[in-house]
């Protein structure tokens, strides 16, 4: 794609940052929309979109069409992230989502994996149907997410009351935890719920931790089969051995989020995360030998995934009422997802990418530090909330008394 678009200097690295000013832009809007609309019909369409814009990318035959492309691309995929974790939301208590968003997170892990397999298996079509191998992996993804779009229209459940796979004893089962574990806070549509997510300060320190691991995971997900290539691997060789690490990603995914749920701790298995990541990025900064290098990028992608999940799981648990979680989730991920912007611009100095690496290191020491401070942070909110319930004797059953007060009611406890 870069011989034939003539993607010379930093074209290929614009090309990569434009896709997520409107992906972050987007998810916001997204997420109301979705509150607003049903997911059974929001999800499949959003995926419908972005599924046709993908095929069509098989047609692009210059930078400036690549371009326009990857901005509808970014626009219409925005809200498949959020939207999905804030539906999670809507199922489980807030003991039990970091498992299941780990699971979906895996995907992006698994994906990984696969898309170099996909890669190094289409580009052998070159020249099939007058078409580039490139192009055919743009047309033949973009299908399938069309196909399965279509088919999740059948399967996606809006929620709980209206599950129709769910028996009647089930349905209650389910819709009593969820209210439960919800604090008796509203879930009700206003716009006054939409400010306090916007004004609370720990929506930006959730922000600053999110933010300090998009920038090494995207960094990942665009240069690691660039850096196996300077590690003296061939191109093709370099998509397979992009491979492990994705692989390793996955497994560890996993493992993390029922981990953090079996313990109902978020904090420690970020910063745990981060550290085997910063170790990874430690490797590629100092070895200049491909087998501790490649090891390196095996570290550094088992430590940044798992964190992910864990951290929407800490972001969601610890915004208080429907529509407040769903704008947190939606500007924890949109606002942080501009991080890729800078993922895009920073392995620019090869063979060694010092400045690339050194930059990752940076950010994944940005969201080891901020984690200590929110998780200090919540563990003396919590404190108080405590003393006001002893002092003012308050109970359970006056939860309808602060049912518009989000996570600030004095019966509801942050996730540590």
């Amino acid at each position: 794609m870069a011989t034939n678009l003539n993607l010379t200097g930093f074209r290929y690295n614009i090309a990569a940052a434009v896709f997520f000013i409107p992906y972050s832009l987007a998810e916001v809007p997204s997420n109301i929309a979705l509150k607003l609309f049903r997911p059974s019909r929001w999800i499949p369409s959003i995926m419908v979109a972005w599924g046709v814009v993908m095929t069509l990318m098989c047609f692009i035959k210059s930078y400036k069409s690549l371009i326009v492309a990857r901005a509808f691309l970014g626009l219409t995929e925005a809200g498949l992230f959020p939207g999905v974790n804030y539906c999670i939301c809507l199922w489980y208590p807030r003991s039990e989502r970091s498992k299941r968003i780990a699971i979906l997170f895996s995907s992006a892990s698994v994906a990984g994996a696969f898309g170099g397999l996909l890669a190094y298996g289409i580009e052998r079509m070159e020249g099939v149907g007058g078409l580039h191998g490139w192009q055919w992996i743009f047309c033949l993804e973009g299908i399938a997410t069309v196909l399965v779009a279509i088919l999740s229209v059948f399967y996606i459940q809006d929620n709980p009351e209206t599950g129709n796979f769910l028996t009647e004893p089930e349905r209650l089962y389910v819709v009593n935890m969820v209210k439960q574990d919800a604090n008796h806070l509203s879930s009700r549509f206003d716009t006054k719920f939409i400010w306090q997510a916007i004004k609370d300060y720990k929506t930006y320190v959730q922000i600053l931790i999110y933010l300090g691991i998009l920038v090494p995971g995207y960094a990942i997900a665009l240069f690691l089969p660039t850096i196996i290539n300077e590690l003296g691997y061939s191109a093709a060789n370099a998509q397979l051995l992009s491979v492990p690490p994705f692989v390793a990603g996955a497994i560890a995914t996993v493992a993390v989020g029922i981990h953090s749920d079996k313990h109902e701790l978020r904090g420690p298995y970020i910063i745990g995360g981060a550290l085997v990541s910063l170790v990874g990025y430690i490797l590629l900064y100092a070895s200049v030998k491909s087998g501790p290098s490649y090891a390196g990028a095996c570290l550094a992608a088992a430590g940044m995934f798992p964190t992910v999940p864990v951290i929407l799981a800490w972001a969601g648990s610890n915004a208080g009422g429907d529509l407040k979680r769903g704008v947190v989730l939606a500007m924890v991920i949109g606002i942080s997802n501009l991080g890729g912007i800078c993922s895009s611009f920073i392995y620019i100095d090869p063979p060694r990418f010092h400045i690339g690496h050194g930059t990752v290191m940076g950010f994944l020491s940005l969201s080891i530090i901020t984690s200590l401070f929110a998780m200090w942070n919540y563990n003396r909110l919590n404190k108080k909330k405590e003393a006001q319930c002893v002092a003012e004797n308050i109970t359970d059953d006056r939860g309808c008394e602060f049912e518009d007060m989000g996570d600030a009611s004095p019966l509801f406890r942050y996730a540590i």
